[in-house]
């Protein structure tokens, strides 16, 4: 009986070797979004879900930067900056969305993909207004210490992003 189930992988092809393919195409290759990046292992024999592909770029270390051709998957070893990891200033103005508050919760939404580096990036900031962030796939909670901190953390985010001042926050 032919089964439907959705495939995450080439018949014979371990996850080591998906990997292996994934970095193979980052390096020879400048890939903007995770659907480009799926169509090229589908091009190779790998048929995989975003989920899985999603999973396997963070688990290779694989973020979403900007460059000169605007944002691109890469390496976070390739950025070179603080410890391999990319700045604010420079992950901002490329993966943010919107920023909106209530009290002294702030949620920061980004493009896909973008959370978890910005997460990273505003930890290591320090920034003695905020109590600490927990991010997903393309939302960052962040926790301040005040609702004044809260108005001051969200409009030097959006200044860092390049985005004017909203009145909901």
């Amino acid at each position: 009986m032919l089964s439907l189930r959705a495939v995450d992988h080439a018949p014979g092809m371990k996850k080591p070797d998906r990997h292996e393919a994934i970095l193979q195409l980052l390096s020879s290759h400048s890939i903007a979004s995770q659907e480009d990046l799926r169509r090229l292992l589908e091009e190779r024999g790998w048929r995989v879900t975003q989920a899985t592909l999603s999973r396997d770029l963070r688990e290779l270390g694989v973020v979403r930067a900007p460059t000169d051709d605007g944002a691109r998957y890469v390496r976070r070893e390739m950025l070179g900056v603080d410890e391999d990891k990319p700045s604010l200033e420079a992950l901002l103005p490329q993966l943010f969305d919107a920023v909106d508050g209530v009290s002294e919760l702030l949620v920061l939404h980004t493009l896909p993909g973008g959370a978890q580096p910005i997460a990273e990036a505003i930890d290591a900031q320090s920034w003695p207004e905020i109590i600490g962030t927990i991010g997903g796939e393309n939302t960052i909670l962040i926790v301040c210490r005040s609702s004044q901190a809260r108005l001051e953390v969200a409009q030097r985010l959006r200044a860092m992003a390049g985005r004017r001042s909203s009145p909901r926050t």
